[in-house]
């Protein structure tokens, strides 16, 4: 791959910008300065910096976010900053045939809900891991204005009607972790599920937090607000169906 098409595949601007920014001796591979737009180099694992950024190639996306409250998971924001601020700008531009640039968010947190979030400009990898019939396991902690009894977290497990579909929605698991806390385990997502749930059950949420996606937990060395690559490994944990 020439160095001026690989910055580009990583978001680093248009073509003509990348070979600009070879050009003008802003390019090191390998702690090497770069000079030559249209050298050929193998792009797997390759580090380089542009205008100082540290950068390894990926040739596909697969982040971590630690999402903080007050954040929306939008690319136009109404009354929130945007989660993809968060990132830095090679993630937001990175080119996608046939879709908006960038990598997207897989599934959305309201801007009160913080927690694990996904992102990736694989489609395929989107799509399967927003597909309902994937059934992921997705594990919430929440608190709750009112104390929580066994015969909520029973009708959570056995399901409760919502507003848009007559069908049950059951929880995967359910287990109150203290007398206003619950763990809360689901294989499907809907609108504000999770809200709307706990309202069916004659509580509320006060507060909630995505800790696993799969069999992956948010790291607890990840602060809010941080973001990070996924290895291999861990890619295959998220897609884990165990409950």
């Amino acid at each position: 791959m020439q160095l001026q098409d690989l910055l580009y595949s990583q978001g680093f601007g248009p073509r003509r910008v990348c070979l600009g920014l070879i050009q003008q001796g802003l390019v090191t591979v390998s702690g090497q300065p770069a000079t030559d737009p249209y050298e050929d180099v193998t792009p797997e694992g390759l580090a380089f910096t542009v205008e100082g950024t540290h950068w390894t190639y990926h040739a596909k996306a697969y982040l971590l976010l630690h999402k903080p409250a007050g954040y929306e998971c939008s690319q136009k924001p109404s009354a929130w900053p945007s989660i993809y601020a968060l990132l830095p700008g090679p993630l937001r531009q990175r080119p996608v045939k046939g879709g908006q640039p960038g990598v997207q968010a897989i599934g959305r947190l309201d801007q009160d809900t913080t927690g694990l979030l996904l992102l990736s400009d694989d489609g395929a990898f989107i799509h399967k891991m927003s597909s309902p019939k994937h059934h992921v396991p997705r594990v919430y902690q929440l608190t709750t204005a009112d104390p929580v009894d066994d015969r909520q977290v029973q009708r959570l497990l056995a399901g409760v009607v919502l507003d848009d579909s007559p069908k049950p929605v059951r929880a995967a698991a359910c287990v109150a972790t203290g007398s206003h806390t619950l763990d809360l385990t689901l294989t499907e997502g809907k609108y504000h599920q999770v809200k709307r749930m706990l309202a069916a059950v004659g509580n509320r949420v006060t507060a909630l937090h995505r800790a696993r996606i799969g069999q992956l937990a948010l790291p607890a060395d990840l602060a809010p607000g941080e973001w990070r690559w996924l290895g291999e490994g861990e890619l295959a944990a998220v897609q884990d169906k165990k409950a």
